[in-house]
Order: structure tokens, then sequence, then C-alpha cells
């Protein structure tokens, strides 16, 4: 039985969801109190990264000896201290937090970050591209890494830079454009990239059981497309307007899946386009219009 430790709210839970439960027992941190329901995976312990003595319960005997370690966690705000506190240094905290023979007997910690670590780019990115840590919010995420590898052995800490999630409960480009208040990018270097947040689940479940991965991978569909296009495009779908468009810097990368593809892993969901239209055609049979 493997002893999976999350920390992070949906997409941990749907990462839970996807695994064995005869192989696998998850267990939550959260800051606020959390009682896991008939369909929730995780037993949620009341603990905050900042604090290191609400984590001494890790080490306690009060849970089970954790091997595997999932960490997605959101920032409060878009701020450099909240950034700083929560990647580099919250990651450090639980690390730090495990005793020294549990950490030796960690077999993966997968920590979500982000692509915007890269600057804009009409070229393909990969994991080998050069990254940019032009903003505090790329910095952050580059630290955490930086201590995920230099506090796990190589092949037991793995990052994985997601694009833009999608998905249920995440519609805000649609009512954006319906709206009216969605305004298209001109001009080069505008890419969308994004991820259905199950496959972005699946990805966090495969990368925690894959053989000999490697440090880094990005976790994006196959499909990056100009931002102002796909715009127009998930405007048609939802039978409104195409949005206005206003030059604007380059802001946009095109993302490669082609290692996270090659070690085993696929999207259901290839083209976000593609679950846009399903989702706003089931909308529209149900008549819910919002």
């Amino acid at each position: 039985m493997n002893t999976l430790l999350l920390v992070g709210g949906d997409l941990c839970v749907r990462t839970a969801k996807m695994l064995n439960p005869q192989q696998w027992q998850c267990i939550g941190l959260r800051r606020r109190q959390m009682v896991s329901g008939l369909d929730d995976p995780v037993t949620w312990y009341r603990a905050d990264l900042q604090d290191p003595a609400s984590l001494s319960f890790l080490r306690d005997g009060s849970v089970p000896e954790v091997t595997h370690i999932l960490y997605a966690p959101s920032p409060d705000s878009r701020t450099s201290a909240d950034y700083a506190s929560v990647y580099p240094q919250g990651l450090s905290r639980l690390l730090s937090s495990l005793s020294a023979s549990c950490l030796g007997r960690v077999q993966r910690c997968v920590l979500v970050g982000s692509s915007a670590v890269w600057g804009p780019s009409d070229e393909w990115v990969d994991e080998d591209s050069p990254v940019q840590a032009a903003n505090f919010r790329a910095q952050a995420i580059l630290d955490a890494e930086a201590a995920l590898h230099a506090m796990l052995p190589r092949g037991v800490g793995v990052a994985l830079r997601l694009s833009g999630l999608y998905g249920p409960g995440r519609m805000y480009l649609v009512n954006g454009l319906r709206a009216g208040k969605v305004i298209a990018p001109e001009g080069p270097g505008h890419w969308a990239n994004r991820i259905h947040i199950d496959d972005a689940a699946r990805a966090c479940a495969h990368l925690l059981t894959l053989r000999e991965p490697e440090p880094v991978y990005i976790g994006t569909d196959d499909h990056p497309t100009q931002i102002a296009e796909f715009y127009d495009a998930v405007a048609k779908l939802a039978g409104v307007p195409a949005p206005q468009r206003q030059p604007k810097s380059p802001e946009g990368k095109r993302l490669s899946n082609a290692r996270l593809r090659a070690s085993g892993w696929a999207p259901a969901w290839p083209n976000a386009l593609d679950w846009y239209a399903a989702e706003l055609g089931r909308r529209l049979g149900d008549g819910d219009v919002t």
C-alpha cells in the first residue's frame, strides 16, 4: 500500500480518484478544516505550510509513512510574497517536516508548476528550452524546482510545468466572451496553450509511478493555437460575436508535450476546442447558456 500526501485542491482530488484504492491511501493538507465526502478518496488534515509545528504529525506516527507526494498548491494571491511562501518555502518546509528515514523512503515527489518559466516564443518550446525568470511567478517556481532537486535524489523529484487549465467549472473564457469583456491580442508571439484538468490529473498520476523519469515535463495538449484564433473559435461555438482585437507585445509561447507523450501519457482531449464544442453543445441541449 502506497501513501500519497497531497498538497492542493481540485487537481489533487482528481488525481487521487484516478488511483486504485486497493494500492493507494491518500492523505491531504489544507489550511482550513476539511471533511471528506463519500466520493472523496482523500483524508484531510489541517496544516499550514508556513507553520512548521502544524506539520509535526507527519513524523510522530499519527499518519502512515509517506511514500509519494503531489505538491500542487495555489497561492492566495498573485504577489511575490505569496508565491515565494507557497512554492520554494512551502515545499522546503514540507520536505523538512518528514523524518530523515521517511524522506529517504519517498519514492516520488511531483511538483506542479507552470509554463510561466518561459518567455514569449513563436518557436517550439520544450523542456530543454532556456528558462526566463522574468517575473516573481517564474522565479518562485524555478526556486521550488531547485529545492526539489536539491533535497531529493534524481528520479525522485519531478517537476510538471502545466499550461492553462480548463474544464468543468472553468468557463471564465466563455463567460468573458459572452459579456464582451475579452480582447484578443493581435500580432506575432501570442499562443494559447491549454490542458484539460483531468488530463493534468492523469499526468500527475502517471508521473507518480513512472520509472526513471526525467527531472521536468511540460503538461499541455497537442494543439497550441494563436490566441486570437482560439478566442474566435470559442466565440463561434458559444454563438457570440468574435472579440475585438488589439495589438500587443508578444506574451505567449508554443509548447511541446513530446517528452510527456513519449513517456506513455496521452491526453483524452488533444484539442481544447473539441471539449468546448462538446460542453457548449451539451449545455445548449440542456437549455443552460450560463
